[in-house]
Parts: structure tokens; sequence; C-alpha cells
């Protein structure tokens, strides 16, 4: 197989951070293949991909008339030359001499240089040629019609691609565990989410080595689908078989949160900070939402915030500062409230806040602070100015 550009075989899938790549057989290699195996004595023939299709494998061989610009056609494309790949591909197609055989490989080659230069309505036309003209070996026909339900799905053209790709799966044969991700993902976007499941079990159970992406993409579609309770036993199970795998371990947490287990959310967090492994904003926020929203945590909510804050993890934001005020608040810490209150004040969109820190400060009796608030409040807008009125009118 010819690779000379990571793009040249190399496709994107539908969600490129969970699928990862897949190597597509480059056309010009199909093609001289099955020249070398049949023309040449003693020569190798070439890996069969496909040993379950259906598909009875064409006998198909350039004609005479057509054979010398099949020939230029494929030094075009073994230099990178995808523009005159595309001309000459073109008058194949177009020759009444071409036969079926050198139609399917121009129409192959014209797909790649179409992709090449970022062409995809072409390159889905060409693939749809070469499929049409039916005279490409297995391996290149299969991989044809997985190339153009890949470029159909990734063009959130959905039904299209379920189509193809069903198809695809059925002629071929194929139970190789990335093809069946690839129809799992499909479902997925789709928000088949309960048709996603067994797909995405079956490309596991298949896999040697399944991808964590993978069993992370049958934890979403589980939780979407409502099985809440397997989606918690995959992530425990992945975590357990990956201990020092952050990923696996905040996805674990994610999971307790969505099965609205803050304590055991908090554990696996909780356990990551006390090793040192929360280094980003989100993970930090993640955390201190976990404990925000969890009765008589206040203390750990301040401890986590003021943690990220001082090693600059956090950014001074106004979320930050507000979960801060309020936890400071409800732990019966009111001057640090208010310090919290007033940094979160100026950063928020509207003078809630400020009416909100008016309302604390007046409470302390702190009235000339109060009344300034109050109209830092009026000054930004607030749904109930009577509120900011009154406090500004104490006497």
């Amino acid at each position: 197989m010819l690779i000379r550009s990571p793009k040249k075989a190399v496709l994107s899938v539908l969600v490129a951070t969970l699928l990862g790549g897949a190597v597509v057989t480059d056309a010009m290699a199909q093609a001289r293949s099955s020249e070398r195996s049949s023309k040449s004595r003693g020569a190798a023939k070439a890996e069969v991909l496909f040993p379950e299709a259906t598909r009875e494998e064409p006998k198909g061989k350039p004609s005479a008339k057509v054979g010398g610009k099949l020939q230029k056609l494929f030094n075009a494309y073994n230099k990178d030359d995808f523009e005159t790949t595309r001309t000459l591909a073109d008058e194949i197609l177009a020759a009444d001499a071409a036969n079926d055989y050198d139609r399917s490989v121009a129409a192959q080659l014209g797909s790649q240089a179409a992709y090449n230069l970022d062409d995809m309505p072409a390159a889905k036309q060409y693939l749809q040629q070469a499929l049409q003209f039916n005279s490409l070996d297995n391996n290149g026909h299969y991989q044809a019609m997985l190339m153009l339900a890949r470029l159909q799905l990734q063009d959130e053209e959905y039904a299209e691609g379920l189509a193809t790709l069903d198809k695809y799966l059925a002629e071929s044969g194929s139970k190789k565990a990335e093809d069946m991700v690839i129809k799992g993902q499909a479902l997925y976007q789709t928000e088949r989410y309960a048709e996603a499941v067994p797909v995405l079990r079956q490309a596991i159970a298949a896999a040697a080595e399944p991808k964590d992406s993978w069993n992370q993409l049958l934890m979403a579609a589980l939780a979407e689908a409502g099985q809440t309770g397997d989606a918690v036993k995959e992530a425990e199970a992945l975590a357990a078989k990956n201990p020092a795998d952050k990923k696996a371990q905040l996805n674990l947490a994610s999971m307790y949160m969505q099965a609205d287990d803050m304590a055991k959310a908090a554990a696996v967090m909780d356990k990551l900070r006390a090793a040192g492994q929360l280094t980003e904003e989100r993970e930090y926020k993640q955390l201190y939402s976990i404990y925000a929203n969890t009765e008589n945590k206040e203390k750990d909510t301040i401890a986590v915030i003021n943690e990220g804050l001082s090693k600059g993890i956090l950014k001074p934001d106004y979320q930050t500062y507000l979960a801060l005020a309020q936890s400071y608040y409800y732990s019966d810490q009111i001057p640090q409230a208010i310090e919290a209150w007033q940094k979160a004040a100026p950063l928020s969109k509207d003078g809630e806040t400020y009416l909100n820190l008016a309302k604390v400060l007046h409470s302390e009796d702190r009235i000339p602070e109060a009344k300034e608030a109050a109209r830092q409040a009026l000054a930004k807008g607030v749904k109930r100015a009577d509120d900011a009125k009154k406090i500004i009118n104490l006497k």
C-alpha cells in the first residue's frame, strides 16, 4: 500500500477524538496488486481482506485501448498530482472505449484525488461510480464502500451513511471491531442510543484490545439510553482496570454524578486531588461543583476553590467567586463571604450580585457599603429596582 501523505489514505470519522482514523487501501495499489497476481508467475497474491464476502469477485482487466491512459493515471496519482489525476479519471470515465474495470479504477483513483483536494462531494460521487461499475476486486470494492460510508457520516448524511455502512457489513461479512464502532458512533450521533449499545458491546467484545474511547462511547450511550446503572458499572470496571489513568477516573466521577451519587463522585475526585492529578480548571470546577451541590460540604468547597486559585489553575472568574461567596455565607463566615461577593459582583453581567451583596452588608450594619453596592446594582440593572432604592434611601 502506498502512503506518502497522511491525508492520502487516512479518513477522519465522525468524532476523531473518540474513533481515530482508519486506513483505506490506496486504489492504485489495489489495481496493481490485482494485475501482478494475475500476470506475474509465482507472484504472491494480495491479502484477502474480506474472506466472508458474499460478492463473487469480478475478473475484470484493463481494456487495450484505454490501458495507456490508465498508466498515465497511475503515474499522476503516484506523483501526488491530484489535479491531473482527476482530469485523467474524468477522461476515462467518459471514454466510449473504456470498460467497467477501467471506469471502476478511474473512479476509485478520482475519489482519492478529490479527497486530497478537500472536495468531499466529488470524492463521494467518484466512490458511488466505482461501486456502480462493480469491477474492482473485493478488497477495492468494499474499501470503497466503507470509505463512502465514512464520508457520508462525516458530512452528517446519517441516513445515507448508515445505509451504506449496513450494506458494507452485510455483503463484506466484516466482523472488525473498528467497523462496528463506526456504526455505534453513527447511531449515537442520531440519538438512537438503545440501538448503539449492543453494537458497541459487540465491537468491544470483538477487539483484542478495545480502545478506552470505545468504552467511553458505550458508557455515554448507556447513560443517554437511561441505563445509568449499567453505565456506572462500565465506568467502574474501566477505572478498576486502569487505576493510574486519570481519564478513566474522571469518567467514573462523571458517571457517579449522572447517577446522582455525589459522595462517590467526590471520593474519586478528591483522591485525584490528593495525588496532585487535578491539573486543569475544568477538573477543579467539577470537584467544587460536586461539593457545592452536596449538603454540609461548604468547607470542602471553600478548600478546593482556594487551592485552585492559589495554584493558578482556577481562573478568578464570576462563577468561582460566586460559589466561594455562597459557601462562606452558608458556613457562617460572613466577612469572607462579603469579600468574595465584592470580587464576584463586578464580573456579573447584571446587578443582581451587587444587590445581594447590598442586602448582606445591610444585615451586617455596614450601611455606607450597602448603599454603594445598591447603587452599583441599579447601574448594572436589576429585576427589583425598588429593593435597591430602599437600601440607598436608608437614613
